[in-house]
């Protein structure tokens, strides 16, 4: 297969890309707008006979035509993602999950293209701190931040494009990721890096909101398990029964870094900061065989800190104006 892999260049979307070279013969065409989020060294290594970069906007509708035209399946991963900025300026989010996602679709309908979308659990806002429930397919959608939103609006682009032009498409709605190559505003490797840097690492609140953690490389064989056998139309829930609270990961880190699990300041939290996410990924284990490959958090953050710490060239360049930002902020 040829696939157009839109924000391939950013965290979950060229990590992907590898998962795709080594994992397939599949030839990939990645188009992604090389914003701060964006990184072309990301793909850096990979087979140039089968990897080529456009660097173009998935709003800009005369790329996206001839991009889709020349493929046979659309990965669909660019996003505007960051919590934090989505709530100190929305309008990017807004532009590029509804009106890049709407672009994408109306070329998969021309050229009659298989789309699989890739979401976010925050669509269903959160859960109680002591609910045991989970999220499923069927939670009613209730976005508590401007990105959440802006993605619950994509979700059902999709879903409007299916039933009423036939789109041969699907969803999935992934937890948390953590790996390498992800961006040092994340919460996971600015904590890494700042350690570092001899920083602290900081925690909004008291730390007791929760996250269900996966590795990006089984959020990625799931997407490729999804492409490959998924039922068109369907949503499938990503996630790894990874449930940790913000301060148990910092905790973690600390320890596997040498230091004082308490070794890290509270901060001032931020708005409409969801409480808990969990996801029941029962869907996907039983009707894709589906397993994570990292079931041992502690081992997958072992070797996340392991990637930080010997890939200073790639994150370095963007760790002093992030944290000038948080100063700004008091966070």
């Amino acid at each position: 297969m040829r696939l157009l892999v839109t924000g391939g260049a950013g965290f979950i979307g060229s990590n992907f890309v590898h998962q795709v070279m080594r994992a397939t013969e599949h030839q990939v065409v990645v188009i992604d707008k090389l914003t701060y989020a964006g990184n072309a060294d990301s793909l850096a290594g990979l087979p140039a006979d089968r990897l080529r970069l456009v660097r173009a906007d998935v709003c800009d509708g005369g790329a996206v035509d001839g991009l889709v035209a020349e493929c046979d399946a659309i990965v669909h991963f660019a996003a505007e993602s960051h919590n934090d900025n989505s709530i100190d300026d929305p309008a990017p989010f807004v532009q590029t999950n509804l009106v890049g996602t709407f672009r994408l679709l109306e070329a998969a309908r021309r050229h009659g293209k298989r789309f699989h979308h890739v979401s976010t659990d925050e669509v269903y806002g959160d859960l109680e701190l002591d609910d045991p429930s989970k999220f499923t397919p069927e939670t009613p959608y209730n976005p508590s931040s401007p990105y959440s939103a802006s993605k619950a609006g994509s979700d059902m682009l999709v879903r409007a494009w299916v039933r009423t032009y036939g789109v041969r498409a699907t969803i999935s709605n992934c937890s948390n990721n953590y790996g390498p190559r992800q961006h040092v505003e994340k919460f996971i490797p600015r904590q890494i890096t700042n350690l570092l840097d001899g920083r602290r690492p900081k925690l909004y609140g008291t730390g007791a909101n929760t996250r269900d953690w996966i590795h990006v490389d089984d959020h990625n064989s799931a997407v490729l398990a999804i492409l490959d056998r998924g039922r068109i139309g369907q949503t499938y829930l990503i996630g790894s029964d990874g449930e940790l609270s913000n301060k148990r990961v910092v905790e973690l880190i600390l320890t596997e870094m040498g230091r004082p699990a308490d070794e890290y300041d509270l901060v001032k939290d931020r708005p409409g900061h969801d409480l808990r996410y969990a996801i029941d990924a029962s869907k996907l284990r039983d009707e894709l065989d589906w397993r994570p490959a990292y079931r041992d958090f502690r081992a997958g953050l072992r070797a996340t800190i392991d990637w930080y710490r010997n890939n200073e060239s790639w994150w370095r360049p963007a760790k002093r104006e992030v944290e000038a930002r948080y100063q700004a902020k008091q966070q």
